[in-house]
């Protein structure tokens, strides 16, 4: 079975970075998006899917298999390709598993009720390029693991 990447590329920030890695390797790459974000690309094949609520999720859900690789930054996504015995990295790096998706989930609750409680803000810090590298010294590295092992 082949290795196929989907990204979740209605806010993930790492969509370039991404499809540059996987280019470089020959490994199939899916862009999932929404109407309202514009993406074109000579390499990954771009999915447009309606504009409603959490429509790309339900796509790459729904579309992907068992082993696939999907880069997300929404924790909710990434418990259901979980579920489905997906690879889930997320915009730094970060793989998702069954180890930590609790933590991932509760923090996504806790941050929640802390904005509806004005309690804390929804701003983020701002991404720097070396972010960017970052993530994708890790996709490398994750990759290189996945090549060594038996992925089969």
């Amino acid at each position: 079975m082949e290795l196929k990447v989907w990204i979740d590329a209605d806010g993930c920030p790492v969509v370039k970075q991404t499809i540059k890695v996987c280019k470089q390797r020959g490994i199939p790459v899916i862009a999932v998006k929404n109407h309202a974000v514009q993406l074109e690309d000579d390499y990954a094949k771009v999915i447009t899917v309606d504009i409603s609520g959490d429509a790309v999720d339900y796509y790459i859900v729904n579309h992907m298999v068992s082993g696939d690789l999907v880069i997300t930054q929404d924790n909710g996504l990434a418990a259901m390709v979980l579920s489905k015995k997906g690879i889930c990295m997320n915009q730094n790096g970060k793989i998702i598993d069954d180890d930590n998706i609790d933590f991932f989930l509760d923090n996504r609750h806790i941050s929640r009720v802390m904005r509806m409680q004005k309690k804390k803000s929804t701003t983020f810090k701002k991404r720097t390029e070396q972010d960017n590298i970052s993530f994708e010294d890790a996709l490398v590295t994750f990759l290189n693991e996945l090549e060594g092992s038996d992925h089969e």
